[in-house]
């Protein structure tokens, strides 16, 4: 009886604790690498028609990487390239990592997703922002924000 048990309580946790599929929606190996500017931005040119582009942690924005050792880089070139809605100058502060998901471009096998909180001058409410730098798609501006001139 107790051999029982404990052989249900092992599989209980060996199958839940792994997770193969990604819950995130818009992950596209076929997106461009993402082209920089002179001041050492992203160029983006569109932008995001869906609300959830950024804002949701299944619809990040995937800005790839190059090697995970300086992860903050695209980040922040991708970050760079934004204003506020009005052209205002944003700041932005990492405020967690979280989200873990399957990824086959780590060692590890699993990546996490960055959560920025962006602010500008005027604004009532910072807003959030989620970023992974593990995983391509196709970068865009997020709805509420504008592309820096």
């Amino acid at each position: 009886m107790k051999k029982g048990i404990l052989l249900t309580i092992i599989s209980f946790f060996i199958t839940s604790c792994i997770s193969t599929k990604s819950t995130l929606r818009n992950v596209d190996d076929n997106a461009p690498t993402p082209r920089l500017s002179k001041e050492n931005t992203f160029i983006i040119t569109e932008y995001s028609k869906d609300k959830r582009y950024g804002y949701n942690k299944d619809y990040p924005i995937n800005i790839f990487y190059y090697t995970t050792t300086n992860e903050k880089l695209n980040e922040e070139r991708f970050l760079n390239a934004l204003a506020g809605p009005k052209g205002e100058k944003i700041t932005y502060t990492k405020i967690e990592t979280c989200c873990p998901f399957p990824s086959k471009r780590t060692s590890m096998g699993a990546g996490f997703l960055n959560v920025y909180e962006i602010r500008w001058e005027g604004q009532k409410k910072p807003i959030t922002l989620y970023l992974n730098i593990y995983e391509k798609g196709f970068l865009m501006c997020p709805l509420g924000l504008t592309i820096k001139k």
